[in-house]
């Protein structure tokens, strides 16, 4: 009788435990978290599964794993938002998978996605044909973004806080060197003064970071 109280009553103490981490972690929907989110997930959920099974265990040995992954998520959250280039390296950045009506196969294959899964997100989207499709962008969280001809074209960060998306130029045929020379025409000579910066309607649209504005 008594492990049934202990087990009840842990039961609901790291219910409480987990909605409090969750809710220091941030609002996020599933299909936005990020593989350390996952994996953080998992093990709490792991180490809470072996506190309810195992009674005779100390509840502390349970409450500081959980603490120490809440601390590295939170401390992981805070270099994400600093480096671009972190993201990059632990979410991944947006894949072209269609481009003009065009399925581009080397994507897809490094990617590791295949056409059932292409042409089930495009039925979800109501998408008939890829030649519907201008563009189409796997996403870090396995979503797929489509865009139709006739809708507003997707405008891609050529530098995002301070760093050049070297992809992005390659997506719209232009290089390093241009992308300098135009901010140079605009007076920012350091690519690390920009926080954000676009091409659109055949013009360089730019936002410097708040300490150089």
């Amino acid at each position: 009788m008594s492990d049934l109280v202990i087990i009840g009553a842990r039961t609901v103490f790291l219910y409480v435990l987990v909605l409090i981490i969750l809710r220091v972690m941030g609002k996020r929907e599933v299909g936005e978290l990020s593989v350390i989110d996952v994996v953080v997930f998992v093990i709490i959920a792991e180490v809470v599964a072996i506190a309810l099974e195992s009674p005779e265990n100390k509840l502390s040995h349970t409450i500081l794993p959980m603490l120490i992954l809440l601390g590295i998520q939170l401390l992981t959250s805070y270099i994400s938002l600093k480096s671009k280039k972190f993201r990059d390296l632990v979410d991944g950045d947006p894949t072209v998978i269609i481009e003009n009506g065009v399925i581009l196969e080397k994507e897809m294959r490094k990617q590791r996605y295949n056409m059932d899964d292409l042409f089930q997100q495009l039925r979800e989207q109501q998408i008939g044909s890829v030649r519907e499709v201008s563009y189409a962008y796997l996403e870090p969280s396995g979503n797929l973004s489509v865009f139709k001809y006739d809708q507003t074209q997707p405008v891609l960060a050529l530098i995002s806080d301070g760093v050049i998306q070297s992809s992005h130029l390659q997506i719209i045929g232009k290089s390093k060197g241009w992308l300098v020379d135009e901010l140079q025409k605009q007076g920012v000579n350091d690519v690390k003064q920009v926080f954000y910066c676009s091409f659109e309607d055949g013009r360089l649209h730019l936002q410097l970071k708040e300490e150089y504005q």
